[in-house]
């Protein structure tokens, strides 16, 4: 996972425990409020959080954390700042997102890892929070809020899982189905869309593009628009006729996934790269394949700013 608001050490690190949380929020009387949670554990004052279970992406993890801890259940918004610190000898990295609440949400504490909470001005949650480590992405949060670029609808980029060889295939390329490989990726696909629950999808028409997303679609019985303008063959032909589709897209701000090829991404970077700030779009990536098979894209986005993208995520989250 490369995420456009983590440092470096954290991108190139390699550490020994992987947790992930988040930090709910909610606007009350006008005013910006956060959510802590005590450990009675550890007697602490803290986010929720918790460490990776086998087979689990990092997102995944976040949300699941949240909903155990305290019953609350949350799709990320904007990533936060990761912490990193030592724990018995051992390196561990907590990485954090935002999660936009409202004020009648009932939080239900588990009563085991946390049995207490407080929605708290980020003032009084600074002064409270117990680890110093906890504060930076409070900060995070408390900027973006300040920026008008917390409250956000993500546009999640997928390259199709992995087909069948193209060599082996005989007939129509639309056609060409996936693989096993990519049938199991399609399902660790549909697991990661969760902690973002897109509303809205479109897809290449291409059979491999339809079964990548499938699964997520079946599960929450939605429809997918298809877009002959983001098969391999029409983008190709007509690369214009490509990013004007994503484009299109992009302005009717909402939650959104969009399924297509490998030889389609340079368009669809170029609209992401277009809608951001110059120093954001140089997070994103640049190298051919720019994603592996069954990976994604997390663009998070504003509405009526100029570069309305604030922040990029990568995600890959099945490898046999």
């Amino acid at each position: 996972m490369i995420r456009s608001v983590d440092a470096e050490e954290i991108t190139l690190g390699d550490f020994d425990i992987i947790a992930a949380g988040a930090i709910p929020w909610r606007i009350l009387d006008n005013k910006l409020q956060v959510l802590l949670i005590h450990r009675p554990k550890y007697d602490d004052w803290s986010w929720p959080k918790g460490k990776l279970d086998p087979g689990e992406s990092i997102a995944e993890c976040a949300i699941r954390e949240v909903r155990e801890e305290i019953g609350l259940r949350i799709t990320l918004g904007i990533p936060l700042s990761a912490t990193a610190y030592s724990v018995k000898q051992k390196s561990k990295v907590v990485y954090y997102w935002a999660a936009k609440s409202d004020a009648q949400t009932v939080v239900d504490p588990d009563g085991a890892e946390c049995d207490d909470t407080q929605w708290v001005s980020a003032k009084k949650a600074a002064q409270l929070l117990t680890n110093p480590t906890d504060v930076q992405p409070l900060l995070d949060l408390v900027k973006a809020h300040k920026n008008g670029t917390l409250n956000t609808q993500p546009v999640l980029i997928i390259r199709h899982a992995k087909a069948k060889p193209r060599g082996k295939w005989t007939r129509a390329e639309g056609e060409r189905p996936l693989a096993a490989t990519g049938r199991r990726q399609a399902q660790a696909v549909s697991r990661m869309l969760e902690a973002w629950q897109p509303a809205f999808i479109a897809s290449s028409p291409w059979l491999r593009c339809v079964q990548t997303i499938s699964p997520y679609a079946s599960l929450h019985a939605m429809k997918m628009k298809n877009l002959r303008a983001l098969t391999e063959h029409a983008a190709t032909r007509h690369p214009e006729r490509a990013r004007r589709a994503v484009q299109k897209l992009f302005d009717k701000y909402r939650s959104q996934v969009i399924c297509t090829h490998r030889p389609v991404l340079p368009f669809v970077l170029e609209v992401l790269a277009k809608n951001s700030s110059p120093k954001l779009a140089k997070s994103l990536p640049k190298d051919d394949p720019y994603l592996e098979p069954g990976s994604l894209i997390v663009a998070q986005q504003v509405q009526g700013a100029k570069a309305r993208i604030v922040s990029f995520e990568m995600h890959t989250p099945f490898h046999d």
